[in-house]
């Protein structure tokens, strides 16, 4: 059954459509959430955003986009809410990483890596972090992400770029790297 067909089960009751939806978007939602306003938050845009869901399945309209858009329009706004009760300064708490079979030195240094991209991220101002998290992260298009964003979609190109240059002057002072990098001369 598709995302259409289970919306209407829902609308008439039914608790294993809602179930249905709920395992096949919760855990894009729990990513954006816990991107935009750290892990400890994001339980909470999760349930708030499939509440609404469940309170009002009416108000969803497929002439506007597809259901996880939709659900990534009321995880914004309850996004925008915990930033705002936080005044944008949240920390990016991650789950563990899998583990694999890299030596020791190899997991710190990627988890060292990585730790200083989540923090550059965490650290942009909400609408450009909102353009990694959708179109890099989520790996949205464009045309979906402006959608959620409520923008043009040359908007989100914009900030999408500028969150990449800020992202390398970030990452570049951390590493206290020139910013242009160049090849070795033969």
């Amino acid at each position: 059954m598709d995302d259409h067909g289970l919306l209407e089960r829902v609308r008439r009751g039914d608790q294993q459509a809602f179930s249905r939806l709920y395992a096949l978007y919760q855990s894009a939602i729990y990513r954006y959430a816990m991107h935009m306003c750290g892990a400890a938050a994001a339980d909470d845009v999760v349930q708030d955003t499939f509440v609404a869901l469940l309170g009002r399945p009416a108000r969803y309209d497929p002439s506007r986009g597809s259901i996880l858009s939709y659900l990534f329009g009321i995880a914004r706004h309850h996004v925008s809410k915990q930033l705002a009760v936080r005044g944008n300064e949240s920390p990016l708490d991650t789950p563990d990483d899998v583990v694999d079979d890299a030596t020791p030195l190899d997991l710190v240094s990627r988890d060292e890596l990585v730790g200083q991209v989540r923090d550059a991220i965490q650290s942009l101002p909400p609408a450009y972090r909102e353009a990694v998290v959708l179109c890099e992260l989520q790996e949205m298009d464009y045309a979906t992400a402006a959608a959620i964003m409520h923008c043009p979609i040359g908007t989100v190109r914009s900030r999408l770029h500028r969150a990449k240059a800020m992202l390398m002057t970030k990452l570049a002072a951390r590493q206290g790297a020139p910013l242009a990098t160049t090849r070795p001369t033969r």
